[in-house]
């Protein structure tokens, strides 16, 4: 979840660094820090607690200047946000290190490295690894070797760099369970726990896989697997401009990335659909084999991405495809029936998610028909790992509420789900209906767009509101629940979601005059049993905030509504997620939170 930086050239890196942590600040925003080693040979570090622009000031206060440094952004683990605790961490004056990840025997380790006369100046466990380096740090040993070796020790996951002063001709790295990628420049080399913190010097990477280490000079990286052995990874050329990542006009990344879902759906789109047929040839020459075969869906994935997961069920098992969605942190632990000829399906935005990269893992012995992941990223472990990836194609997504990877995701599912219905005897007709829905999509959300000036005045009726409701029913529960996550994340109103059904067991007890009750009103087979527990809502008071279709007729009174015109029905919960996120971004922004970068929340998840 922190962010790492790292650089060697023959020129200040200072710079380097510093924009580096802020185009991964929404990695981790608790604190950060630099490790530069100076002309003189010697390491000056600078932390502070908060976000980059705190260490930025700190830094012009004293220029700090060096050809080898790295630098960090924390998001907290083990120990509160202070200075103490936040990285670079380092053991005296022989080595620095960044690290992220979790070191699970920490505790273990420290009690020996105490025992032995070191002493620990924060709570972290990644100071076990800085004094662990030391401590094996003999007369004329190889820095690499010594990395290796306390590595050996290490139980958890981690990408590390390291950096000695009295090695000043390179920066070891080493992955395990964490990115890491390397950026390769002619007069520089670099590295980073994300390739948008390197974008402006570059736009070739090597992607370490996991258990490698690298060897980063000035003229050149050499990479080892895990066993030691050198290894070639192949240098990537990113298509990913340095300005993707800008806010542009917006004032907020989430609002940016909210606005760009019809472009990002259109491109999601492109080259997959045409003339009212799906081309599954897209979906790569590994992909028809397994759907082939497929009898069945698991599907695993976290947050918002599992939501995504929840829609997708409704929609296999119209099409007669038995499916079972999971978290995939209660999924990993757990024993797993897998029925014959299941196939096992990821989301995830970053492709670093740590439970659903270690479900994937755990997955591979338990009998399923194959893996396929629906991620943003294409170089990401997640990816590299599964046998086919189908790509959202959604670009950076930089808000840590997760907006465009979300309706991305649904609409790379629905191709999914179009592919399997093939196969069970769709017709070319209806396939032809559904693949029209979906090119409708992105006007669609056009549309909706439109209507932000008309949410930003609904959002004034949640103004001192503590709690909120949000209701739903068959494909657009889920979506409920995706809005309720979307408000309590960023405004930190505590939202709720429930199936309507569900209100006389339970949730009705906390309906009154100060709880507002959120729910989309589709015109679909469910729309008078929606309607008939909303009367339920009114009858005690609560107060309605719904978003209908031009043709539903509420019949109730007291109530803000928007309409929604022309929606499609296969893809109305994609549609209908959009006013949802618009809410809970205006909400957010009348309470005057940080919209971005909300308390205690990054945006990858890459720790369990």
């Amino acid at each position: 979840m922190c962010g790492i930086v790292g650089a060697i050239a023959h020129r200040d890196v200072t710079p380097v660094l510093l924009e580096g942590l802020k185009r991964l600040e929404y990695r981790g925003y608790d604190s950060a820090g630099i490790a530069i080693r100076t002309a003189g040979g010697r390491l000056h570090r600078i932390r502070s607690v908060g976000k980059v622009a705190a260490l930025q000031q700190r830094l012009e206060q004293g220029a700090v200047q060096g050809d080898l440094g790295i630098a960090h952004t924390r998001w907290a683990t083990h120990g509160m946000p202070a200075e103490r605790n936040a990285h670079p961490h380092m053991s005296g004056e022989q080595v620095a290190i960044v690290h992220n990840g979790i070191i699970e025997n920490h505790a273990e380790l420290r009690h020996e490295l105490e025992s032995r006369g070191y002493v620990f100046t924060s709570e972290t466990d990644t100071e076990v690894i800085a004094h662990l380096l030391a401590s094996l740090m003999g007369e004329g040993r190889d820095l690499m070797q010594v990395v290796r070796d306390a590595t050996e020790r290490l139980v958890g996951a981690y990408a590390l760099a390291v950096v000695n002063p009295d090695d000043p001709q390179r920066l070891i790295v080493a992955r395990a369970g964490s990115p890491l990628v390397v950026g390769v420049a002619d007069d520089a080399n670099y590295i980073a726990s994300d390739v948008f913190a390197l974008l402006p010097v570059t736009q070739r990477f090597i992607f370490l896989e996991e258990g490698d280490f690298a060897e980063v000079r000035r003229d050149g990286v050499s990479v080892f697997d895990s066993a030691g052995r050198a290894v070639e990874r192949p240098v990537r050329e990113s298509r990913l401009a340095a300005s993707t990542a800008d806010k542009g006009p917006y004032p907020h990344y989430m609002l940016k990335e909210i606005f760009e879902q019809p472009a990002v759906i259109a491109e999601t789109l492109e080259g997959r659909i045409y003339k009212g047929r799906l081309l599954e040839q897209s979906f790569g020459p590994e992909a028809k084999a397994l759907l082939d075969r497929t009898e069945a869906v698991h599907i695993i994935a976290c947050g918002t991405s599992y939501h995504a997961g929840l829609v997708t069920r409704y929609w296999l098992e119209e099409v007669g495809v038995p499916c079972s969605v999971e978290v995939a942190s209660e999924y990993r632990y757990r024993q797993v029936v897998v029925p014959d000829n299941t196939l096992f399906i990821t989301i995830s935005q970053s492709g670093e998610t740590a439970d659903t990269l270690a479900a994937l893992r755990g997955a591979r012995d338990t009998g399923y028909l194959g893996s396929l992941c629906i991620c943003n990223v294409p170089e990401s472990s997640l990816v590299r790992e599964s046998d086919v990836a189908l790509m959202t194609r959604a670009g950076p997504e930089i808000g840590v509420a997760s907006t465009k990877a979300f309706t991305t995701q649904l609409v790379a599912l629905r191709l999914v789900t179009l592919a399997l219905a093939r196969r069970r005897g769709m017709s070319p007709e209806r396939e032809k209906v559904l693949v029209d829905e979906l090119h409708a999509l992105p006007r669609q959300v056009e549309v909706v767009l439109e209507l932000s000036g008309k949410i930003r005045e609904m959002a004034n009726g949640f103004g001192g509101k503590q709690h909120a409701l949000f209701l739903g029913r068959g494909t657009f529960y889920p979506i409920a629940l995706e809005g309720a996550l979307k408000l309590k994340e960023i405004s930190y109103i505590h939202a709720e979601a429930y199936p309507a059904g569900e209100l006389k067991h339970g949730p009705l007890a906390l309906v009154d005059t100060n709880m507002p009750v959120v729910c989309a009103l589709p015109d679909d087979p469910l729309l008078e049993k929606v309607l008939s527990n909303l009367q339920e809502v009114r009858a005690r008071g609560g107060e309605l905030f719904l978003f209908s279709d031009q043709s539903v007729n509420i019949g109730l009174d007291n109530y803000q509504n928007l309409i929604l015109a022309d929606i499609c029905p296969s893809t109305a919960p994609i549609v209908y997620s959009v006013p949802l996120q618009l809410l809970a971004y205006h909400v957010a922004v009348l309470k005057g939170t940080d919209v971005d970068q909300p308390r205690n929340l990054a945006k990858s998840v890459t720790v369990e």
